[in-house]
């Protein structure tokens, strides 16, 4: 819960900005809060033991840490009976029913903790250097605290490093709460251990007994064992003198043997120093070789770069004569080529005026012939029936018929 409480802190701290006028105010009020934490560091001593008011410092503590239980206990008592009241009311209230075991849980932790300052209050005395000490790092941490609060407001206007400083805080004392309860769990299982060291003690003494019967019998056979060992000793200190000799004559032939080996390496040695001096005295030939050779190149690359620096001019003058031919060239090719072109646009004109022409005239023709068709069908104008001889007028109309179907 506490640690939810501070991420909301912390949340509603980085959202809230400050008004320049709120800002002044603030920072006014942690500049005083620095300044009379500075002069009670300065003032504060080191011990009250032997001062006037030491006993009264002592007895007005107790009396807040007692007041405090009070309030805490009154609150129980009243959150209590709330508790019973919203168990008889039944699953209406199921939310305020949460709500109200939580504060309940929160008040038995405060008087928990209550109850553990009043039981270190009473085994020593708040008035002890150390106490004192304690204080005096708390005002330290106080005063740091405040002091970079004052630097953030008047910079960005905001106190996160107060939100910070307290979380961490807050985390520290959740942590040693936790080790208060941590000692107190511990005390159960020492007094558990204790019990059980009894009960342990009681059948390690039984145990003992058993086992001192059976020291006894084994002595008698550790006696044998002594006679067993003095035998296997002497074997041991014989196989182990043999074995040094062994190793001893092993390391002599070693020896022998890694010296053959250093003269043979001398010998390489002295033969690959000779094999290094004629292979410096034949690269020293080759590169007096090469050194002639190099000059011989030089000198030969000078000659050639005269010469194909003439070639080269004599190839820009024949280039440039050749571009002059090949724009005259290019010249009476575009002169060709427009008139190419005018032509084949003339025969290309041509050719379409004719396929009009011959398209126009089979139109013609087709429009014609359907003119005369429909003539004959309906026997109009000269194909119209004629007054005279029945078998001219079948004739002509039989030969008209086949005109027709021929056109058609």
């Amino acid at each position: 819960m506490e640690e939810e409480s501070a991420s909301r802190a912390e949340v509603s701290v980085e959202a809230m900005e400050l008004q320049p006028t709120d800002r002044i105010c603030l920072g006014a009020v942690l500049e005083d809060t620095v300044d009379q934490l500075a002069i009670l560091g300065r003032i504060m001593p080191t011990s009250f033991h032997g001062t006037a008011g030491a006993p009264k410092i002592v007895e007005d503590e107790i009396t807040e840490i007692v007041e405090s239980q009070k309030r805490l206990e009154n609150q129980f008592e009243v959150l209590n009976m709330q508790l019973a009241e919203l168990r008889a009311a039944g699953p209406k209230g199921k939310d305020k029913l949460i709500n109200t075991q939580n504060d309940l849980q929160d008040i038995l932790d405060e008087l928990k903790g209550s109850h553990v300052a009043m039981a270190k209050n009473m085994r020593q005395s708040p008035l002890t250097p150390e106490n004192l000490a304690k204080i005096q790092s708390d005002r330290q941490f106080v005063e740091s605290v405040l002091q970079e609060t004052l630097v953030e407001l008047f910079q960005a206007g905001s106190f996160q490093y107060l939100a910070e400083a307290t979380t961490e805080e807050r985390k520290k004392r959740n942590a040693l709460q936790r080790i208060v309860k941590l000692e107190e769990q511990g005390r159960q299982q020492s007094r558990k251990l204790q019990e059980e060291i009894r009960n342990v003690k009681r059948e390690k003494g039984e145990e003992i007994q058993r086992r001192n019967e059976m020291i006894a019998h084994l002595k008698d056979q550790l006696q044998e064992m002594k006679a067993k060992t003095a035998m296997e000793r002497k074997y041991v200190a014989k196989s182990s003198e043999v074995s040094i000799n062994q190793t001893r004559k092993k390391c002599d032939l070693s020896i022998n043997e890694l010296q053959d080996e250093i003269q043979n390496i001398r010998r390489k040695i002295d033969e690959e120093t000779r094999v290094n001096a004629d292979i410096e005295s034949f690269l020293h030939q080759k590169n007096r070789e090469l050194s002639e050779k190099q000059d011989y190149w030089s000198r030969k690359y000078e000659e050639d770069y005269e010469k194909k620096k003439k070639d080269l001019e004599i190839l820009k003058l024949s280039k440039a004569q050749d571009f002059a031919k090949l724009q005259d060239l290019t010249k009476v090719y575009k002169d060709y080529e427009s008139v190419v072109v005018d032509d084949r646009y003339e025969k290309e004109m041509a050719k379409r005026r004719a396929e009009q022409m011959e398209q126009e005239l089979r139109a013609c023709n087709a429009v014609q012939a359907w003119w005369r068709g429909c003539m004959v069908r309906n026997q109009l104008g000269p194909y119209g029936k004629k007054k005279g001889k029945k078998g001219k007028g079948k004739k002509s109309g039989g030969k008209k018929g086949k005109k027709s179907s021929k056109k058609k």
